[in-house]
């Protein structure tokens, strides 16, 4: 997959980020995510579980999405949407591990910087879902 940049930060460059973004995470090719992550990139999501709270950089960004995929998630994607200079992907993500489902809509908001995601700020539809689905084993 080829990296777009933001040499022309054009609402199609924009829109391309994302959408590179989410096709290297449905492949799980986490070596292309890391290039569209900033060394000092920060993520922060909400809840009480294995995933919640804020994550600082780039290397621990990406082990992040390892970490949701690794719990099984299919990542549907609905739609980008696009503002002067950010982008964010509208995801609805599903899973199931033994009687837990996880049916969840999702906001991930990608702050960009040179055409590399430099904080990514997620919302959620249904937090004590995603926080009964996210637990460390016992």
């Amino acid at each position: 997959m080829s990296t777009p940049t933001m040499a022309a930060s054009t609402p199609e460059t924009i829109a391309e980020i994302g959408r590179t973004f989410y096709e290297s995470l449905v492949a799980r090719d986490w070596s292309a995510l890391r290039r569209f992550v900033r060394d000092d990139a920060t993520w922060t999501l909400p809840g009480d579980n294995l995933i919640s709270g804020c994550i600082v950089g780039g290397d621990a960004v990406v082990e992040h999405l390892r970490t949701i995929a690794g719990f099984g998630v299919h990542f549907k994607l609905d739609h980008i949407v696009v503002s002067r200079q950010n982008v964010a992907l509208l995801l609805h993500n599903t899973g199931r591990r033994g009687d837990v489902v996880l049916d969840e809509h999702v906001a991930t908001v990608c702050r960009l910087e040179g055409g590399r995601i430099a904080a990514i700020e997620t919302y959620l539809s249904d937090v004590p879902g995603m926080n009964a689905f996210f637990v460390r084993a016992a």
